[in-house]
């Protein structure tokens, strides 16, 4: 059933908030908070939502200039942490209602592809999932995110190619090295 998108979901980051630690296997070794993570270069985990309509365009989210990190940047329909004792899926899912104010869960995510701990995506395993065909409506969280908008594949690939600071690491990485993979789901 589908639910109409409320500000109401929206979460604030939290420095606080524990992260699972995990090793080179992406096996759980410990917890820490989100700021301890960050400012170790511990290694951990998050997600990546591409969201496509029917027309095979992907929706991209330009960071908000209060993030602390790539502030102002083009990325994923939607990304996040995923929280200690959390999964995959439901830090997706997690993130589509914190982010996007999307709630309805009748469309599945499919999972794509995981990228590996790096300098470029902050040193986190990201499951990178794929979910559409759907236009919305979306409400932006706006601490998180300062606009949205659509693009067609060749669209992003001028992005990447000739604006890549405008770029988060992360989709640049998932882009540069995913982007068939993805483009022929759509």
């Amino acid at each position: 059933m589908s639910q109409v998108p409320t500000p109401d979901s929206f979460k604030a980051a939290n420095p606080d908030e524990l992260f699972d630690i995990v090793d080179a296997e992406d096996r759980v070794i410990g917890q820490a908070p989100r700021r301890e993570v960050h400012a170790r270069h511990l290694v951990h985990r998050a997600t990546h939502v591409m969201v496509h309509d029917h027309t095979g365009h992907l929706f991209l989210q330009r960071r908000s200039l209060t993030k602390d990190t790539f502030p102002g940047c083009w990325d994923s329909s939607c990304s996040g942490h995923v929280d200690s004792g959390e999964d995959y899926p439901t830090a997706a899912r997690r993130e589509l209602g914190e982010e996007l104010g999307w709630h309805d869960s009748s469309l599945p995510l499919r999972q794509l592809v995981k990228l590996t701990p790096c300098p470029d995506n902050g040193y986190e395993f990201i499951q990178i999932f794929l979910m559409g065909p759907l236009s919305g409506p979306f409400v932006l969280h706006p601490q998180e995110i300062s606009e949205g908008r659509w693009v067609a594949p060749d669209e992003l690939d001028i992005l990447v190619a000739e604006h890549p600071e405008q770029v988060a690491g992360a989709l640049r990485l998932l882009w540069s090295r995913y982007r068939a993979e993805i483009v022929a789901q759509l």
